[in-house]
This record gives C-alpha cells, structure tokens and sequence, in this order.
C-alpha cells in the first residue's frame, strides 16, 4: 500500500482546501486547528485505519485460494482442486478450454506459472506470507498516521501550497507525456484502401445509394451537433450518453472517419480531422466506459492513421490509451468498467453482479492494445491485455462456458451463491459477444501465429454448440443464453453477429471442421433475416423468442425496437465474403431500404421504437456506431473484395479496420508484440 505523502488530486482531495473556495473548513481569522479539533480529527482517523485493519480478519478462508503468478502480477482466484499435464501445445500448465476447466498448474522454472498451497510445506509457507501481509499492512497504517499528524502540524496555507505544487507537477508530467514523440515504426503492407468498384451497374447504383445515406447522416449531424458525442434528428441538437461521460468528445466524429475515407469522402474526412486536430482533449474530468471508448475512439483512430497516414491520429489514440491505464489498477488487473480521464479513478457499474467486471468488456481490449504496443514501442498495453488472458486460462469455467461477470477485486466469477448452488449467466449476446469475437481475431491479426487465442476460441465454440446453440420446432438454429440454471429460448440482436464469426473463423478450425462452421454460420444468417422478415418494418427487434409457437419473434414491448444495430447486416457482409451467394447482397439491400425508408428523417436517422407496427415512434438518435458500422458493412456488401480484404484487415467490433501484424516481414519480427 503505498504511503500518502501527499493527498492525491482524486480520492483522498480535501474540497475545503481547494484555492479560490467560497467555502472554507478553517476560520478567516487563525491558521491552524484548535487542539480540540486536532484530537476529534485523529480519533476518526484512527478509528478509519482500525477498522480497515480489522476487517482483514474477516476475509475468505486463506486456504480456500491459491496464488497465481502469472508472469506479469499475482492475482487472486477460485482454489482448483486437481493437477493437469501440459497441453497440447507443449507448455505447462492450464490452457485455455473446454471441459469444466480445472487443473493447478505445476511450478515452471523460468517465469512460469507459480502455485502456493498444496502440501504441509506450501501450507507453512503460506501461513508465513500472510503474516508479512499483515505486518506490512500495520507498518503502512502507522506509517499513513504518522503523516497524517505531521499534516494537521501544518498551517492552511502551507498545506494549499503543498497541493498547488503537486497540481504543478502533475499538468507538467501530462504536459510532458502528451508531447512526447512516437517511435518511427514501419507501417504494414496496405491492400485495398480505396476503390471497391463492384464491376456492374445495378450493384454500383445500391453502392452510391449507401454512400449518399451516410451523407445524410453526417451532413445533419455537421449541421446540428458537430463536436457533441451524437445527434438528436429529431429534435436537431447534440445528444450523449453516461458511456461518453459529460463531455463532448465528438464520439460521431471519431467514429465515421474511416468509414468517409473508404467511401471516398475526403472533404468531410478533413473536416473531423481539423475537429480532432483543435478540439479533441481527453484531460476532461469526464467518467467514460473503458470498453466503448476502446473500441470506438481508440479503434477509430487507430483506423484513421492506418487508412491516411495522418500522424494526429496515432497521437490521439496514444494519448487516449495512457488515459486508460488506470482502469486496470485493481487487485487482479481485471479492468474497471469505467474511469474517469482526469482523475484516473475507475469503478463498475452498479448493477452487473455486485460490482463485477463484464467480459465482453475487459475482454475486448486485445485488437486495439496489440496495435497500441506496435506504434507506441511501449509493452504495457499487450502485457495488460495477455495477463487478462492468463487470468482467465486459470480460472475453472463451468461446463467450458466462460460467465458473464467476473469481480475484480477477488478474482472469482460473479454471481456465486455461498447457500446454494451457483447460477451463472453466459451469452453469446450482450455481456458476452465480443470477447469471443477477440479470441478468434487475435489469432488474425498476429498472422495466425498466436495459436493460444485460437485454442481458447476453438474450445469456447464447442463448449458455446454443446450447451446454448439449438434448433427451433421448425428448424431455425438459435443461440441462447445460460441463465439461472437452464437455457433461455431467446436470442438477441447483438447474437447475430456471431453468423459472422463462425465463418471468419472456420478456416483453421480443428477436426476438419471449416465446412460446418461455415454452414452455421450460413443457419444463423438465415435465422436472424427471419427475425427481420416477420415484422412489419422489416428490420430486426432488439430480442425474439423460441418458445413453443414463437419463433424468431419478440414478445416484450421493450424488445421490440430498433436503433440502428449492424450486427445482422454484419453477419451478411462476411457471408457474401466467403460464399458469394447473391442472397446476402439481396438481404442486405432489403435491410437498406427498410432503413431508409423508416429510420430516415429530415434532420438524419433514428432508432425506432416497435419493428412490429406500421406508425412506430422515433427514439430521436443517430448512434454513432450507425456511420461506424451500419453504413459501413453495406458499403462493403455492394463493394468489390478487394476493398479491405479479409487476407490484410481485421475489423475491430465496431467496425475500424486494423491491418494484420505479419510477424514473417522482418521489419516487424523484431518489435515487441512478437517478442
């Protein structure tokens, strides 16, 4: 616990000192506490530090736990009862897998994997940890008393001045580190970013229509909300989300310059980058979601500098990054959901199991930090993603199913029940979906060399096919979810993407098995353009049942909307991609005049609010990810494929194309990522 020599600027400030206050803790007329106020001041602090003391007394059974170092920072996780072999890809130690999970590792010399506990002698040795916890545990409480006494000896002034100067300091070092010059690193052989002439008129006239929607959707949010996150159309101003924090980030902004650039609309790609340029600062005392900042302004940028070569773009997602890094300060390493930019203090959000961390978040930081590693020269960003990987290699996962929730502080899946048996929650939807789709592009975008992410996405899909992926009465193929002890019959929108999944990840599936894969995949598409067929609108709802008579249909009133989500016209892109049967194109284009004709409005596009009526009522926004996405995967379904060929991108998921990392050009060999 490190010692606070100072207060810190975030959680431990003293508003009533902050210079310029109206308000202030002391009287106007003395500069030090009155001694009676000194002794109440350190009896609560020394009833705080008593406390914290004793509550260590009151944790979980020590040997209920083993210690795991992973090579990068000892974690906390559930006790695993049994040994296990190397795997089959000759290290030691628990791969990642199907199965119930389980086996400790054995000790490996030279940074491998450390377990204590098993045996009298590890039992001892553990005892005696514990005691040195506890023992530097009291040493740093006394130590925080006895700077806190020689704090209250100081005059206001002399602790004001104190503050000021730590304040200094911090702006210099953030002045410092925003200055700071990149490494020079060679960019990657980039294919196909421009052009995508589909050859015959009638599919280039369905391409001009989706570019001409994505002016319209730009041009009003250009016209009513430029630099707010995203637009209201309706009402014709700026909208945000608590994702975004209370900042205008220009999330639209960030999010649609790739998609322009590919489209060929480079006037109003220089318009976001000259925003960018003037605007865009991220030393806001703003609380933003690590995971859709991640993916939509670091995938973002990351994409923009790829695609153009523009340096402020690879400065800014730079920047960002370091912003980001705080969120991972917990006791296991697993991320908060949320961190403040300015203060770097992280927290989750209140309602996912008890402050838990989600694993479609903290599992969909990979593609982007790998890249982050790349063209910063900097290893931090890999080791943090990896070590999130090895946690979670160690971690028993019941029935090879990986849980939604995960605590950040203790290391065990959320959800647990002490009184009965435990229920998890695990979806290939929401809370769930992108951190499969991250296993398997992790693979991808190291040139298929990193085969321990293939391993875990390859014993994920049989685990995900055995226990959630069924058939309809009437032979539709569905996903469900794992929730309070049985399958749920339902299957969200975010689902549909995993169409696409299968199929990018059938080449080099195990067992011969790319054909199959594909053909599920090609089952999902379908299933998913039913849902969209049987409603009025012809657009999908957010959620549809398999229950009984119900297929592929939502129930629930708060189901059936629709705001703009791309994951199905996602799904028919990559189907088109490795099957080039024209029904994806065709399936795709009925999709895009369903959009057109009833999200369009005069100020953009917005969300709908019941797919199932003939007047439904708007949401009023355009999402983001609607230019990011939406518009983006139609532009590529009426392309030629050699605009972003799937042999030199990986596209993080929200779309931002990313070049593949390949470790066999030499000039890349030597950089950290491969190291």
């Amino acid at each position: 616990m490190a010692s606070p020599a100072l207060l810190p600027l975030s959680s431990r400030r003293m508003a009533a000192l902050s210079p310029g206050s109206s308000v202030s803790f002391y009287p106007h007329h003395r500069a030090t506490l009155r001694l009676s106020e000194k002794f109440i001041l350190l009896l609560i602090l020394s009833a705080f530090i008593t406390l914290c003391f004793g509550a260590i007394f009151f944790l979980p059974d020590s040997s209920k736990h083993r210690r795991f170092d992973l090579g990068l920072q000892d974690v906390l996780i559930p006790h695993i009862e049994q040994p296990r072999p190397a795997g089959r890809d000759g290290r030691d130690g628990p791969q990642g897998g199907g199965g119930g999970g389980g086996g400790a590792a054995a000790a490996v010399a030279g940074g491998g994997v450390m377990v204590h506990g098993g045996g009298e002698e590890h039992r001892h040795r553990h005892r005696e940890e514990e005691e040195q916890l506890r023992k530097m545990i009291r040493a740093d409480h006394e130590r925080a008393l006895e700077e806190a006494k020689e704090k209250l000896k100081k005059s206001k002034d002399q602790i004001r001045a104190e503050i000021q100067t730590e304040k200094n300091r911090v702006a210099q070092d953030a002045k410092k580190r925003e200055g700071k010059q990149l490494p020079q690193v060679p960019i990657p052989k980039l294919v196909g970013i421009n052009n995508g002439d589909p050859g015959d008129p009638e599919t280039r006239e369905k391409q001009e229509k989706i570019k001409e929607m994505m002016k319209h959707a730009w041009g009003n949010y250009r016209q009513y909300a430029w630099g707010h996150n995203e637009l209201k159309p309706l009402s014709r101003k700026g909208h945000s989300t608590n994702i975004f924090g209370n900042s205008q980030l220009g999330a639209t902004i960030v999010d649609a310059l790739d998609t322009l650039y590919i489209m060929g609309l480079f006037d109003e790609f220089r318009d976001g980058k000259e925003w960018i340029e003037k605007n865009l600062d991220f030393s806001v005392n703003a609380e933003v979601s690590v995971f859709e900042v991640n993916i939509r302004f670091i995938g973002g940028l990351l994409a923009a500098y790829y695609l153009s070569g523009e340096e402020v773009f690879k400065q800014k997602a730079a920047q960002l990054a370091e912003k980001l890094l705080p969120s991972f300060n917990t006791p296991t390493g697993i991320p908060w959901a949320m961190v403040n930019l300015k203060s770097g203090v992280g927290r989750n959000w209140g309602w996912a199991s008890a402050g838990s961390s989600i694993l479609s978040e903290f599992g969909t930081l990979h593609l982007e930090f790998v890249h982050l590693s790349y063209l910063t020269g900097d290893p931090i960003y890999y080791k943090k993603v990896l070590h999130i990987r090895k946690l979670l290699q160690n971690m028993d996962r019941p029935h090879g199913l990986y849980p939604n929730y995960l605590n950040p502080r203790t290391g065990r899946w959320g959800q647990q029940n002490p009184f009965g048996p435990t229920l998890y929650h695990t979806s290939v939807g929401g809370l769930g979906d992108s951190f499969y789709e991250y296993l398997l592009k992790a693979w991808l975008v190291s040139d298929k060399t990193d085969t321990e992410a293939r391993k875990m996405y390859d014993d994920a899909m049989e685990a995900i096919e055995k226990h959630l992926i069924r058939k309809s009465n009437s032979g539709l193929t569905f996903i469900g979810e794992w929730k309070n002890g049985h399958l749920e019959r339902k299957m969200g929108h975010l689902t549909c993407f995993a169409g696409g999944m299968f199929a990018l990840g059938a080449d080099g599936s195990p067992d011969d098995k790319a054909g199959h894969y594909l053909q599920l995949g090609a089952e999902i598409a379908h299933t998913c353009h039913q849902s969209y067929d049987k409603t009025v609108l012809k657009l999908g709802p957010e959620a549809f049942k398999f229950d009984g008579g119900t297929e592929g249909v939502a129930l629930r009133q708060n189901e059936k909307y629709y705001i703009l989500r791309p994951e199905v016209i996602e799904t028919y892109w990559y189907m088109w991609r490795f099957t080039h049967d024209p029904k994806y194109r065709q399936w795709g284009w009925e999709a895009a005049q369903a959009i057109d004709k009833y999200c369009r409005v005069v100020g953009g596009f917005s969300g709908v609010k019941d797919v199932y009526s003939s007047s439904p009522a708007y949401d009023d926004v355009q999402q983001s990810f609607f230019l990011a996405e939406t518009l983006k995967y139609l532009y590529l379904l009426f392309s030629s494929d050699d605009l972003l060929p799937l042999d030199y991108w990986v596209f993080n998921t929200e779309a931002h194309p990313l070049p593949i990392l390949r470790s066999m050009n030499s000039t890349l060999s030597g950089n950290i990522v491969f190291q």
